[in-house]
């Protein structure tokens, strides 16, 4: 895999096989090196994980290039895209998304020309692209040492001369951070992001040149050096980091939301995948920005408090994400907000308290369709809310179902895209009388079970809502309807009595058959992979469709389950979730 270069032999040109290699060696590097860049992690959050997150980081580019080798013979553009957007989709950390988006500007340079020259305006373009993605570029970071790779190689050369300036420069930048950074400077270290992008330069004059550079000059570590207090302490307690796919004038509007939300924040990314990093109070809030702006998916939330209790459901303090079997998969946040403070006052007040008694810590009000699901969101503990065909519920509605659940924290389930205005006015209103209200915008109902599966009252309130709303976000839906005239669709035109099939929200089959066009449904949903099926039937859909369909899906996807819940009365013939 690693190309061995002969003695005396230098490379001319940058081609796949070398970045190939490139990425190989810095991946094997910062994990020989990771523990030692840990130790000397001060600078953001003195939490000992940048070698780790740059190690990670690291490791996902490198998969991503083997896999182009894999599939084909990839040329240099190929190799270094690659090498760029597997790092964007495993960064980890403040150091790891930064380093992330310099591999991302080199790629953008180097997909053009792979001499010297073209690797110079490399280092200068991601220098400039690192900085752009962070909001308040500090010195004395990896950044600072970035910059002056790009400075020291302005000039240009040989491949072989712009890589050893690069690393040059940036090691002589690295030893100076320790005074450019009080908190780095009480620790007698450098900045640790710097340390492992200074590896990877190393990586990178060893592919070229054939030989090991020298070990780094870093400040030596005091046995016992004081460490600074972490965030949780006397800085936010989570970091947030997230996918997003979104354009790029919601992820500008997005930067200035979470900026005034948190610090440490850098997104980075383009062309409508973004990486977004933030250190925050409010988790959730966090979370909702993305929601606004657009798509998020493998959400995680970890909460800096070394010393914190794991809550249910969680590993340890450091490694408390969101469940991580949604933390992967497509979450999308909250909306409207959770609040800001554990510590919210929390009591009304009124004469309506002192009658029916104190408040229940948390509960779910969910709008469902039909009384079959009405009973099982009951038996699940829920506050359920009746939608009627043609009659979705009303603001005052909601209103009153909030406060009959009588509880200090609430969810609020809609289940239903056209009511989310309704429910965030409705929610907006209860937040007024002191209830903590979180509105995770499901669309469907098979949204809101799969929200409802997930909900642990034990665990902290940001983390149980995030976790519901990754579970919804991870569950595509559809429904069966029935068309009551001639009407054009995103499939075509269709007469009344025709049977629909919409998947998340359009018309993607028309057919005369439920069961045959729910079975067609079926198939174009699993087509992009599920593990899991729900099933949602009316009490007027027709005999057997349930016992038909998971019957169809047993045979023809064998690694999926089925589960059968029946909607009763009043409810479209068929809701569909797979997961």
């Amino acid at each position: 895999m690693s190309r061995a270069l002969q003695p005396d032999e230098e490379l001319v040109e940058l081609d796949a096989e070398a970045v190939r290699t490139w990425c190989a060696r810095a991946f094997d590097a910062l994990g020989r090196e990771r523990e030692e860049i840990d130790a000397i992690n001060v600078y953001p959050v003195a939490d000992g994980d940048t070698g780790t997150n740059l190690y990670l980081t690291a490791e996902a580019a490198h998969q991503a290039v083997e896999a182009v080798f894999a599939a084909s013979g990839p040329d240099t553009a190929e190799t270094v895209r690659a090498m760029a957007h597997g790092a964007l989709l495993g960064a980890r950390g403040n150091s790891g998304t930064i380093l992330s988006q310099l591999l991302r500007g080199m790629a953008t340079v180097l997909a053009d020309g792979r001499d010297g020259e073209h690797l110079a305006r490399a280092f200068a373009e991601a220098a400039r692209a690192a900085r752009q993605a962070v909001a308040h570029p500090v010195e004395g970071t990896i950044l600072t040492v970035a910059s002056a790779a790009a400075e020291a190689c302005a000039a240009g050369g040989t491949l072989v001369e712009v890589a050893r300036g690069a690393y040059e420069g940036a090691a002589t930048a690295l030893a100076a951070t320790s005074g450019q950074l009080d908190v780095l400077e009480r620790a007698g270290v450098v900045d640790a992001g710097g340390r492992g992008l200074v590896t990877v330069l190393g990586a990178l004059l060893e592919t070229v040149t054939g030989q090991t550079p020298d070990h780094p000059g870093t400040a030596p570590l005091p046995p016992a050096a004081p460490r600074e207090k972490c965030a949780g302490e006397d800085g936010p307690a989570y970091e947030v980091i997230y996918l997003l796919e979104a354009d790029d004038a919601a992820v500008a509007l997005l930067r200035s939301r979470l900026d005034a939300l948190g610090e440490s924040l850098v997104v980075v990314g383009g062309d409508g995948l973004w990486n977004v990093h933030v250190h925050v109070d409010d988790a959730g809030a966090a979370v909702e920005a993305g929601v606004e702006a657009g798509r998020p998916h493998r959400i995680r939330i970890t909460h800096f408090a070394s010393d914190a209790t794991p809550a249910p459901g969680h590993g340890t303090a450091r490694g408390a994400e969101a469940d991580s079997r949604y933390g992967a998969d497509d979450g999308y946040g909250t909306d409207h907000g959770y609040g800001t403070d554990d510590g919210y006052a929390y009591a009304c007040g009124t004469a309506d308290d002192d009658a029916r008694g104190e408040r229940a810590a948390r509960a779910i009000v969910a709008v469902v369709p039909g009384e079959g699901l009405a009973g099982l969101c009951a038996e699940a503990g829920a506050t359920t809310v009746r939608a009627r065909p043609g009659e979705p519920p009303a603001e005052d509605e909601l209103v009153e179902a909030l406060r009959r659940a009588h509880a200090r924290e609430v969810v609020l389930l809609p289940n239903d895209t056209d009511l989310r205005e309704t429910a965030a006015a409705a929610a907006e209103r209860v937040r007024a009388e002191g209830v903590r209200v979180a509105l995770v915008p499901t669309r469907a109902a098979v949204q809101g079970i799969a929200a409802l599966a997930v909900h642990e009252p034990g665990r902290r309130f940001d983390e149980d809502v995030v976790a519901m709303t990754a579970a919804a976000g991870a569950t595509r839906y559809a429904e069966l309807a029935v068309a009551e005239h001639r009407s054009f669709t995103s499939a075509g035109v269709c007469q009344a009595g025709d049977v629909l099939g919409l998947i998340e929200g359009d018309v993607a089959v028309i057919g005369q058959d439920l069961t045959e066009t729910a079975r067609t449904v079926l198939d174009r949903m699993l087509s992009a992979g599920g593990e899991l099926v729900t099933l949602v039937v009316a009490d007027d859909a027709p005999p057997g469709l349930a016992a038909a369909l998971e019957r169809h899906v047993r045979r023809a996807h064998l690694a999926v389950d089925t589960t059968t819940y029946h909607a009763g009365a009043e409810a479209p013939p068929l809701l569909i979730g797979v997961e």
